[in-house]
């Protein structure tokens, strides 16, 4: 989960939730550290290994400064949530051959397609 966020009104936090619920291992990135329904919030950009999906919560100005990390885990699919479509990152995911989508965590989650 990349743009993960302490604040229980947010998507990010309960997609944080919905992913421990649904028993999928889950990691988190955000500004502020702390944790949610057990996940540690990392501040820190850590060196992932087998890292199958990153959802990203981060507007597309703010994804700039990630591409090469997200790349750099080789996860295999990328999820762009509602408002976090980015045409340009979608380039560079094409070009280092990993999936994307654009679609909503909660709602794949919810309908089993996560």
């Amino acid at each position: 989960m990349f743009g993960a966020s302490l604040k229980p009104n947010r998507y990010s936090n309960y997609a944080i939730k919905r992913l421990v619920t649904s028993r999928v291992e889950t990691v988190a990135f955000g500004l502020k550290q702390g944790e949610v329904s057990g996940v540690s919030i990392d501040t820190e950009l850590i060196d992932y290994k087998a890292i199958h999906t990153v959802t990203l919560y981060l507007n597309p100005n703010r994804q700039k400064a990630y591409y090469n990390y997200i790349v750099s885990l080789q996860p295999k699919r990328v999820i762009f949530n509602p408002g976090t479509e980015n045409p340009e990152f979608y380039n560079i995911l094409k070009e280092n051959n990993i999936a994307f989508e654009a679609a909503c965590t909660l709602v794949l989650l919810s309908t089993n397609q996560y």
